[in-house]
C-alpha cells in the first residue's frame, strides 16, 4: 500500500492535501492538534499530534511503520504562528519588527519549520532503504519578499533553505524534496473574511494535494529535487484542475 503522511491536517492546506492524496489511492495518514475533528473522509488514518512534541512526531511514525505500507510522500504542512493576531483588540500580524509579539517566531519556527525537520529525519530513512520517495515542504513567496512581517518572511525562506540542503543530503539516496508555493487558498480563515477579498483567482485546499500527487506520479521527479515550485504552475504542466474544473493562474513574485 502506497503510504503518505500529512502533518497539519487538521484544516487549511493540510486537510485538503490529505483529502486530495486519499482519492489518488493513498492510505493517508493524517496528524495535527485538533485532527480528530476534521472535516476528512474516514478512510484517513487521524493521528492526534502537536509536533512540538518529539514523542508525539515518534507515536505517529511508530504507527506508519506497524501499518506495514511503503512510505512514499510526506507532506510538512504543520505551522504557527496565525493563532493569535489580534491582542488586547490590536492587529499585531502587520507590525514592524520591534513590535512584534515574540510568541509569532516560537510558533512559526517550532510548530513549522522545526516540525518539518523533525518529520523529515524519521521520514528520511523510511525513504531511503527503498531509494525513493517524496518530502514536500509547503512554503509561500514571504520566502523572497516581504509579506505580512519580517518574522512570516524569516521562517518561510527558513523553509525553502531546509528544502535547499535536505536535497543535497538526500541526492545520493533519490529521495526528492521540494517546497510547495500555493496561491490564494480558500482555507476556513479566508473564507471567514471572503467579502473583503478578490477570490476570482484563488484555490481550494485540495488543489494543493492534487499538486503534490501528479508530482509524486511523476516516474522523473527527482529531477526537481531542492526546488521552489508553484502549485498553479504544475497544473498547467501536468495538466490537472481545481475541484471546480477551473485552472488558477500562477502567481509571481510581483502579485503577491
Amino acid at each position: 500500500m502506497r503510504t503518505a503522511i500529512v502533518t497539519g491536517a487538521s484544516r487549511g492546506v493540510g486537510r485538503g492535501v490529505g483529502i486530495s492524496l486519499a482519492e489518488a489511492g493513498y492510505d493517508v495518514f493524517a496528524t495535527g492538534r485538533t485532527v480528530e475533528q476534521a472535516g476528512i473522509p474516514d478512510t484517513i488514518h487521524r493521528i492526534r499530534c502537536d509536533h512540538r512534541k518529539d514523542e508525539d512526531t515518534d507515536e505517529v511514525f511508530r504507527r506508519v511503520r506497524e501499518a506495514g505500507g511503503e512510505l512514499e510522500v510526506l507532506v510538512n504542512s504543520a505551522w504557527g504562528g496565525y493563532e493569535r493576531m489580534v491582542e488586547e483588540g490590536v492587529f499585531t500580524w502587520m507590525r514592524p519588527f520591534w513590535e512584534q509579539p515574540m510568541h509569532r517566531w516560537d510558533s512559526m519556527m517550532n510548530a513549522g519549520v522545526r516540525a518539518a525537520l523533525a518529520c523529515s529525519a524519521r521520514a528520511a530513512p523510511m525513504m531511503i532503504g527503498r531509494g525513493r520517495g517524496l518530502i514536500v515542504n509547503i512554503s509561500f513567496w514571504a520566502a523572497q519578499k516581504h509579506v505580512g512581517n519580517t518574522i512570516y518572511g524569516v521562517s518561510k525562506a527558513a523553509t525553502d533553505k531546509l528544502t535547499a540542503d535536505m536535497a543535497v543530503e538526500l541526492e545520493p539516496h533519490g529521495v526528492t524534496v521540494v517546497s510547495l508555493y500555493p496561491g490564494l487558498v480558500r482555507t476556513e480563515k479566508v473564507m471567514a473574511a471572503a467579502a473583503w477579498l478578490d477570490l476570482s483567482n484563488s484555490e481550494s485546499p485540495e488543489f494543493i494535494g492534487r499538486a503534490v500527487a501528479a508530482l509524486a506520479a511523476d516516474p522523473a521527479v527527482h529531477r526537481r529535487t531542492g526546488s521552489v515550485l508553484v502549485a498553479a504552475s504544475l497544473a498547467a504542466e501536468y495538466r490537472f484542475t481545481d475541484v471546480d474544473g477551473r485552472l488558477p493562474r500562477p502567481l509571481t513574485i510581483a502579485d503577491v
